[in-house]
């Protein structure tokens, strides 16, 4: 028997999501959901499924899931869109919330228009991690900044953890990248145990950092949250950017700053309503 579930469309610089609170609308196969409904022309059309719940550590929990179905344990544009959610859904009159993730607990504070609706985020991301046994298959697991072969070719690049395991390469020109090609190699090296998100990134003359994504288990996005503070935490670490670096992405821009005092990742971006719907889906 179908059930119909409700859903909101929202992206945070074009990287979008759907969303679903669960306490009203369960879904007990969350991955294959995301699959069906991630498909453009066939689906609702998406880069994954969110789903929004209670929890007993914050104000809200978060789940996320990508367009493969498999579970990702952050996203800093699905995050600032969560914050969103919740206010405008009238869930919650706060305007600094928490939210339980699998990378643990993070901290939103909302900026709300004057049409009295979210319309941007700044988000503590925690202290990223420049060494992972789980997610780096170095003797060690210790920071790994050097060279990996891929497809004939060499990459120069930094790890860097943001919850999720970021693989970040500076080049000279961007548009000289083939991401659909080598994004997919990149990320199942056998240097990354559970594949790797990987960026590549540029400075531009006034200091902002053109970055492009391949996500994994998303592909090409336009944006990544995470990927983007891993930019700026390997940009600074290569002494190509201060603290404070500005992160355009095809998608647009988001604001990160790696705090000297509590080496914790700030986050700032939009958040923005696509569109509400609901959908069938069988039990």
């Amino acid at each position: 028997m179908a059930k119909t579930i409700h859903f909101t469309k929202l992206h945070g610089a074009g990287n979008d999501y759907i969303y679903v609170y669960t306490p009203d609308n369960p879904i007990a196969t969350p991955d294959k959901v995301a699959i069906d409904w991630s498909r453009f022309h066939f689906g609702i059309g998406s880069d994954g499924l969110i789903l929004i719940g209670n929890s007993d550590k914050a104000d809200f929990s978060m789940r996320i899931f990508n367009n493969d179905g498999s579970e990702a344990m952050m996203c800093g544009n699905g995050i600032r869109c969560v914050g969103k959610f919740v206010r405008d859904h009238s869930l919650t009159t706060k305007e600094e919330i928490t939210v339980d993730t699998l990378s643990g607990v993070k901290t939103i504070k909302l900026y709300v228009d004057e049409k009295g609706e979210v319309d941007r985020a700044r988000v503590d991301m925690g202290e990223p991690l420049l060494e992972n046994t789980a997610q780096l298959a170095t003797e060690t697991g210790g920071m790994f900044a050097g060279t990996i072969v891929e497809n004939g070719m060499s990459f120069v690049g930094t790890f860097v953890c943001m919850g999720n395991p970021h693989f970040v390469i500076f080049v000279d020109d961007i548009t000289s990248v083939k991401l659909s090609e080598i994004g997919p190699a990149l990320e199942k090296n056998m240097l990354f145990p559970e594949r790797c998100n990987i960026e590549f990134a540029e400075v531009k003359p006034d200091g902002t950092v053109r970055m492009r994504v391949w996500e994994r288990g998303s592909g090409i996005t336009l944006a990544c949250g995470t990927g983007a503070c891993a930019t700026a935490v390997a940009a600074f670490l290569n002494g190509k950017s201060g603290r404070n670096a500005r992160i355009q992405m095809d998608g647009g821009c988001l604001d990160i700053e790696w705090n000297e005092n509590d080496n914790h990742v700030y986050m700032t971006g939009p958040a923005t309503r696509v569109f509400d719907g609901v959908i069938e889906l069988d039990d």
